[in-house]
């Protein structure tokens, strides 16, 4: 591994007897995803077609690929808003057959989108504590005649929601409306507002959309600072190929609802299907023509 991937906080990446690669540190561990032959059907459409990865228990990995190619379709199967028509999905081991999206958030995932979906008239801290319904329970009666118990869970949840925000340094926001924040800012609130669900998997749908390059930059130390501290997976879908190769340890690219090639950054920077897909069939042509003309001039 080179001094500037460890410098990015990346694992030399290994393969499994299933055909999938992880992290080194990650070997020993169950996948955080792991997904077999998973398809869907949309009447005689093959919207996603045998798709296969694995994602190591706190990698950071990317999956990209052309407008249209179907990543936000398999976001959709991850999280069951889609059922799939064939194909397994294992959420650290555990088959998600016939679960529901509640249920599959209950399991350990959760998700931003690629538009964002705040409750844009709540305070930000009510946006995070709306996140942490699985994690603090309190019975109906409690609430109803306001009992010590009612009070313990708003003190919890509201520590909680601060704690979370302030990882993001947003917890002076705290009481500001959600919809009122910059779009930067809004983007980093959903986030925490998944993370307050208590995810083993953050699926991230293009989250520097609309971002200018200073908020993407710390957007990337952000998504690193998350998997360290909160020892998590995370799969994004991202069109920032600068953001996608700096940061992801392994690499899926989507075209027509097919994997075309999986690797590391470099591997993947390489792949001529890949340069095809994005740049089109004559781009291989182009660029070996420039390197010969450049050859000839030299």
């Amino acid at each position: 591994m080179s001094k500037k991937e460890q410098a990015q906080g990346k694992s030399k990446m290994v393969p499994l007897p299933s055909q999938g690669i992880v992290p080194e540190r990650d070997v020993y561990t169950t996948p955080a995803l792991e997904c077999r032959h998973l398809g869907i059907d949309f009447g005689g459409l093959h919207a996603v077609e045998d798709f296969n990865i694995t994602v190591g228990k706190t990698e950071i990995a990317g999956l990209i690929g052309p407008n249209g190619a179907g990543k936000t379709t398999v976001f959709n199967l991850l999280t069951k808003v889609y059922q799939p028509t064939r194909g397994t999905i294992l959420i650290d081991g555990q088959d998600t057959a016939g679960l529901n999206p509640v249920k599959v958030n209950q399991l350990g995932v959760a998700r931003t989108f690629q538009n964002i979906r705040l409750f844009s008239t709540l305070s930000v801290e009510d946006n995070v504590r709306a996140g942490l319904h699985n994690q603090v329970k309190c019975g109906v009666i409690s609430a109803i005649f306001r009992l010590p118990r009612h009070w313990k869970c708003e003190r919890e949840s509201h520590e909680r929601a601060l704690e979370l925000l302030d990882v993001f340094g947003m917890a002076d926001y705290a009481n500001d409306i959600a919809g009122s924040l910059p779009y930067g800012a809004q983007r980093r609130l959903e986030i925490v507002r998944a993370l307050a669900t208590n995810p083993k998997l953050l699926l991230l749908d293009e989250p520097a959309a609309g971002m200018n390059p200073s908020e993407t930059a710390e957007l990337m130390e952000n998504i690193r600072a998350i998997r360290d501290r909160f020892q998590i997976a995370i799969l994004l879908i991202e069109h920032d190929m600068d953001l996608v190769m700096n940061i992801c340890e392994g690499i899926a690219v989507l075209n027509y609802g097919k994997i075309i090639a999986k690797g590391t950054a470099e591997q993947i920077q390489s792949n001529p299907e890949v340069i095809e897909a994005y740049l089109g069939a004559g781009a291989q042509t182009d660029k070996a023509q420039d390197k010969s003309e450049g050859g000839e001039n030299a």
